[in-house]
């Protein structure tokens, strides 16, 4: 037994205890009371017990007490999400709140409902751990103190700003707030204004309004610039010597206009066989990015780049991200390159993994090189280049094929382009094409993912895996109970696999449902994310998945470059294998947690942009299609994709949500509203700030709050 369970189990019999008791209970040694002590606290901290007012120690569970998550709600009030699943989300009143501000988590205890009719209700008995040290909102100066409003509406109240940290901050200016105190029965939040952003209406304000709020880094702390400043501009010609030279092989990138920096290249060769040596080069950025430094630790903590409409917030300095890491046009650059056998089909017929020198020729342009290969306009600059990209997207067609016949899911998923002005305001939302040179690199690098990950995982050697697990059975009957409507059905009597996915949304290509379909198995699938162990990625229909041709934007890639270079030199000793096998699995979960921050900001700015163009077009009518359907409302998306919400009580009977079947009922007319429908509708509203869009059925204007 160990001692946090004698602990848990001496506090349940003979509890509460105070901490001298317990000690003298479990007979704790003197000299390993402030042991004993730091293990309380992290007991404390976990929610595993509860210390009370008297300093005595509860057992959380005996007591009935749960550990969750609150959601707060603009109006005071919040609900309890448990960590355990199987627990009922408890309502909290803002009395029961207990001082704790939303997504802190908290220790809670389920109490007799005023109004059983409307759901369990707890109270919150102590907050474990804060979420909200900084906040992000609008500054009001009321003299000698002032007041910040949160962004984040879910945080109800006010915090207070004495006039000692107000930093120069002017009423309505968008500012950063530290929290000093946290909010007790008595007394708001207290906090202390660590920057002043601007007025919301300023260019990048906003920008910078959700980066700061959702605990982003803007700036790399001053050791990490030092340490990108100290390393090398250009490839010695010591360091170009150890590798393979591919510098007068033909080589090129393919990457957007405004692309800054080049994670990868190809170079093609055809082989006296007749079949083609193709070489998927990608930087080399575990060279210079040494693990321990404190270039590997900051970009760690980052995970990955972050790509916010104009803005970057790289995971590395452009001094390497831009620079030395870079392959730029006509320097040397050091790869880590798979370099692959493959004839004009697309089969492979062998593949080796190396380090390597290249030069690359070309910096090509994905439009540019999409026009070429599409026919529709002949690129002179691209003339020397045309057997080389006519061959590779050859094929990359050919794999695609490939891939499709063992199942591979294929999302057309429309993707919104936003344009700004020289203010950053939204001028033009338009949709985003996937065309013949974007699907020719995606091809290249999959590839390379592939058989780089199917080599280590054979090798046994600790390594990061790309995952995707298959949807639950919940999420496929709910995608069922969609698409039935449609004359579509997914027999869920057996094990469903990527080809019945695949089949389902081949079925419905070009038709009138095709989007909502698409968008409803989306939404069945579950999230991939990293790990040490190896599952499918049911998704791409692959055995073997990892991230390996991004490792100046990604973490994970930077991590397999390091395990497959030191494999490669003969450095992978034991030591080494043990420290990656103890470690790795805290590294998937991190990386995973950076980037679904970064998606989620990502969202948020592409949800703010999209509310300031619709704010501009406030009364004014367009087709639209149902995109979800709520308890609350219902969801329409316009053909750019911009999405609003139209509230149940703006409409012309009192609907209710039927959750088996996905549908909106009317009370009174028992008009049934389904997923894909199309409807007209009008712009009533729009929040910037929050990225909210409000939209009214046409015909409807009238109706007000019912």
């Amino acid at each position: 037994m160990t001692i946090r369970e004698r602990v848990l189990e001496t506090i349940e019999k003979e509890g509460p205890l105070s901490e001298r008791t317990l000690f003298k209970a479990l007979q704790v040694n003197p000299n390993l009371q402030k042991e004993m002590k730091t293990l309380l606290k992290e007991m404390v901290r976990d929610g595993s017990l509860y210390r009370d007012e008297e300093s005595r120690y509860h057992s959380s569970e005996k007591e009935g007490l749960m550990v969750g998550r609150l959601q707060g709600n603009e109006k005071g009030f919040g609900f309890f999400v448990a960590d355990d699943e199987e627990q009922d989300d408890l309502y909290i009143h803002r009395t029961k709140i207990n001082s704790a501000m939303h997504n802190d988590r908290v220790l809670v205890k389920e109490i007799e409902p005023k109004d059983p009719s409307k759901g369990e209700e707890g109270r919150v008995v102590t907050v474990l751990d804060r979420s909200n040290e900084r906040v992000v909102g609008v500054y009001d100066d009321a003299g000698k103190f002032g007041f910040v409003m949160p962004d984040e509406k879910k945080i109800s109240e006010d915090i207070f700003i004495p006039s000692r940290w107000k930093n120069g901050a002017k009423s309505g200016q968008k500012v950063v707030v530290d929290i000093e105190r946290f909010p007790s029965d008595e007394k708001k939040a207290e906090g202390k204004i660590v920057e002043v952003l601007g007025y919301p209406d300023e260019k990048g304000v906003d920008i910078l309004s959700i980066a700061y709020a959702m605990g982003l880094d803007l700036e790399f702390p001053k050791e990490v610039l030092d340490e990108a400043r100290r390393v090398p501009r250009e490839v010695s010609k010591e360091a170009a010597q150890k590798r393979e030279d591919f510098r007068s092989a033909t080589t090129f990138t393919i990457d957007g206009a405004d692309s800054k920096d080049f994670d990868d290249a190809l170079s093609v060769e055809e082989l006296p066989n007749g079949h083609y040596q193709i070489g998927i080069h990608i930087a080399d950025v575990a060279e210079y990015v040494k693990a321990g430094s404190a270039l590997d630790e900051e970009a760690y903590h980052r995970g990955n780049s972050v790509y916010l409409i104009n803005e970057v917030l790289p995971m590395l300095p452009k001094e390497l991200s831009n620079g030395i890491c870079s392959l730029n046009e006509g320097v040397d650059r050091l790869c880590l390159s798979v370099v692959v056998e493959l004839d004009d089909k697309g089969k492979v017929y062998g593949h080796s993994i190396m380090e390597t020198v290249i030069n690359s020729d070309r910096r090509l342009v994905y439009t540019d090189v999409s026009d070429f290969l599409e026919g529709l306009r002949v690129d002179d600059s691209l003339k020397d280049l045309t057997e080389e990209l006519t061959i590779l997207n050859t094929i990359a067609k050919n794999r695609k094929k490939m891939r499709d016949r063992r199942g591979n899911i294929d999302f057309s998923f429309k993707e919104p382009y936003i344009e700004l002005d020289d203010k950053g305001h939204p001028i033009k939302i338009t949709l985003s094409d996937q065309r013949e040179a974007n699907q020719l690199i995606e091809e290249f690098m999959l590839l390379a993912n592939e058989l780089v990950s199917e080599e280590y995982s054979k090798k046994k050697l600790p390594f990061l895996y790309r995952v995707h697990e298959e949807p639950t059975a919940e999420k496929l009957e709910l995608l069922n109970s969609v698409i039935r409507p449609f004359g579509y059905h997914l027999d869920l009597t057996k094990d469903i696999t990527p080809k019945d996915i695949q089949e389902l949304t081949s079925k419905v290509e070009g038709k009138d449902e095709e989007s909502l379909v698409q968008t409803m198995v989306l939404r069945s699938m579950q999230k991939a994310r990293y790990s040490d162990e190896r599952y499918m990625h049911f998704g791409l229909a692959a055995e073997y998945y990892s991230h390996f041709t991004s490792p100046i934007r990604r973490y994970a890639d930077l991590t397999i470059h390091r395990v497959i270079k030191e494999d490669l030199n003969h450095e992978l000793n034991q030591h080494l294998i043990d420290e990656y096998k103890a470690t790795f699995g805290d590294i998937a979960e991190h990386i995973s947690a950076t980037e679904k921050a970064a998606q989620e900001a990502e969202r948020k700015v592409v949800d703010v942009k999209m509310a300031q163009y619709m704010y501009d077009h406030i009364g004014e009518h367009f087709d639209a299609k149902v995109s979800g359907i709520t308890s609350f409302g219902i969801f329409c998306e316009l053909e750019n994709t911009v999405e609003g919400l139209v509230g149940y009580a703006s409409m012309d009977d009192f609907y209710r949500f039927d959750e088996e079947n996905y549908v909106a009922i009317g009370e009174r007319t028992q008009k049934t509203i389904h997923m894909g429908d199309p409807v007209r509708i009008v712009v009533v509203g729009a929040d910037p700030i929050l990225g909210r869009i409000d939209f009214q059925m046409e015909g409807d204007e009238d109706h007000g709050e019912k």
